[in-house]
């Protein structure tokens, strides 16, 4: 079995089973007994359980928004986060109340944050602008948006992600362009 492939039944055994217990309940002889290999090839792939989480939240995040990372498809890869947030709410709400925050926000964080700057990037085009500048627009918005996940997952992920979507898409609509314009006026 492939590297890859290895990780990827970890990945599916560990989600299989989130779905019969929580987290914390699970261990790593769990999840190799459920993918009938040895404790020895799950400590090859990852050091502990929060690293195969983390791994996890990194692929599924990676592609949701594999198609989705330019200024006029923006709005589609921040959907496709909250459908897969949505899909997969067993792993996710598990994670949320198991998991040290700080795990989710920093995968939260680093997928926002690509998808963020590959639009600015995009939008800088021709002009020059500090990379400073670039980061602290990107971080600005990545933190309202992992805000806006982080109440969406504590309400029971009842609204409508397409609305929250729209409702962002009006706040930022033409606010990248000014952000990028004043940033480069100010040097």
């Amino acid at each position: 079995m492939s590297k890859a492939t290895t990780k990827m039944a970890i990945a599916f055994a560990f989600k299989e089973l989130l779905l019969e217990k929580s987290l914390d309940k699970i261990t790593i002889n769990d999840i190799t007994e459920k993918c009938e290999m040895n404790r020895q090839t799950f400590y090859y792939h990852f050091h502990d359980i929060l690293e195969l989480t983390e791994w996890i939240c990194e692929q599924d995040a990676e592609r949701a928004i594999k198609e989705n990372r330019t200024y006029d498809t923006w709005q589609e890869g921040f959907l496709s986060i909250f459908k897969m947030i949505k899909r997969d709410k067993a792993f996710i709400v598990n994670i949320y109340h198991n998991v040290p925050k700080d795990y989710l926000y920093r995968y939260l964080y680093k997928v926002t944050y690509q998808l963020l700057y590959d639009v600015l990037e995009e939008k800088a085009e021709g002009l020059i602008v500090r990379e400073e500048d670039k980061a602290f627009i990107a971080n600005f918005y990545k933190y309202g948006f992992v805000g806006l996940v982080s109440e969406w997952i504590d309400g029971g992920m009842k609204d409508d992600p397409e609305i929250i979507i729209g409702r962002l898409n009006s706040l930022i609509q033409g606010s990248f362009q000014n952000a990028l314009n004043n940033a480069k006026t100010n040097k």
